[in-house]
């Protein structure tokens, strides 16, 4: 199995970035997928999470009226826009999927993992 994630980069204050999570090795569509990240000195943190049909998402409170989750299980692709970033939203992004259809804010539910993509938002 292997994540490769994308979309990264320096945004000011205020702008827009769309992130992606290319799945290959198993059956995408199957499967919960979720965003998490970690700030520098920080533990990794839950960002948002959806299940394998699109029927459920969940986000954190920082994330909420912001970001959306979304996948496209033809591409085997998940996908976390971000607006109105913030720059206390800097951090490594990183995907990763279940071995169960749910979506699930607690990363130990979590089987495989992306390398992550460095968001950086500047003041």
């Amino acid at each position: 199995v292997q994540l490769q994630a994308s979309g990264g980069g320096l945004v000011q204050a205020g702008g827009s970035l769309r992130l992606s999570c290319a799945a290959s090795g198993r059956t995408f569509s199957s499967y919960g997928m979720g965003w998490f990240r970690q700030a520098p000195g920080k533990e990794r943190e839950f960002v948002a999470a959806i299940s394998a049909t699109s029927s459920n998402t969940l986000y954190a409170d920082s994330a909420k009226g912001r970001f959306t989750i979304s996948r496209d299980n033809a591409k085997n692709t998940v996908y976390l826009q971000m607006n109105i970033l913030k720059p206390e939203d800097t951090a490594v992004y990183y995907c990763a999927s279940r071995t169960v259809s749910l979506a699930s804010r607690n990363y130990l539910g979590y089987a495989y993992w992306g390398q992550g993509t460095l968001v950086t938002v500047s003041s």
